[in-house]
């Protein structure tokens, strides 16, 4: 894979690369026998902006775990092609054969939205540390739950809430992901992953510049006001937040 280092005792570089295991929160509360014996498998490679790391009906052989500032998009394709977002991914976790063992095709497309570093290690291989540390596929179970939780809130979100709404929680989500005020997106794709039209994301955007929440530039949006920001959205980004730290206290713990 491009960019990418192997993770062995004998790479000069492994000092400063143990310390990039901090930029991926569930990485960092593996326990460490199992961290240790997955090193050697793993690597870490650059992510560029729109990258398909799966797609639909792919056997997923890859299993990625983001390091700040990455985000990628797990997304719903429709027969027509269009596109609307399931679940969002960053430095909390990882993506692509989570939980399944054996044949492991993608039911969605996962796709890079924003740039950076992330470890990969082959799915098949997580699978046999799954079964031989047990706390490993625990942590992998609770994980994914926390998952399911954010695409079952999504789905009401999308539902019953504004766009106004749902643009702020989202913006919400990709800044605690970022590690800085500043999201690198543009407003077509924040469109595209909420399935609207651009021109109704551009006057939800208006409106938070207008009352000092955000500044949007060409491709970033920088976030001005945060709780300004959580008073406007709705409650699903708290209540995802809040499971999530329920399940996995340990992840959630390695945010600080």
């Amino acid at each position: 894979m491009a960019d990418s280092a192997e993770l062995t005792d004998r790479d000069p570089r492994a000092e400063r690369v143990h310390h990039a295991y901090a930029g991926n929160r569930l990485l960092l509360a593996m326990p460490e026998e199992a961290r240790a014996a997955l090193k050697p498998a793993m690597s870490l490679t650059a992510l560029s902006r729109g990258t398909v790391l799966f797609d639909v009906g792919e056997d997923v052989r890859s299993t990625y775990l983001p390091c700040r500032p990455t985000m990628v998009s797990l997304l719903v394709v429709t027969p027509d092609g269009r596109e609307v977002e399931a679940a969002t991914v960053g430095w909390e976790g990882a993506l692509g054969g989570v939980v399944s063992g054996g044949l492991k095709p993608a039911y969605g497309r996962a796709v890079v939205q924003a740039p950076g570093p992330a470890f990969v290690v082959p799915t098949a291989r997580l699978d046999e540390m799954r079964q031989r540390f047990p706390a490993l596929g625990d942590l992998f179970t609770r994980y994914a739950d926390s998952m399911i939780a954010q695409m079952m809130q999504s789905v009401a979100c999308n539902a019953l809430h504004t766009i106004e709404q749902r643009c702020c929680r989202w913006l919400l989500a990709a800044h605690d992901r970022a590690g800085e005020d500043i999201v690198r997106l543009t407003q077509e794709a924040l469109a595209d992953m909420m399935g609207v039209q651009r021109t109704t994301v551009t006057a939800a955007a208006k409106v938070l510049q207008a009352d000092g929440i955000i500044q949007t530039r060409r491709g970033r949006v920088e976030i001005l006001d945060r709780r300004k920001l959580e008073r406007r959205a709705c409650e699903c980004h708290g209540q995802v937040e809040a499971h999530f730290r329920k399940l996995l206290p340990e992840v959630a713990a390695s945010a600080g």
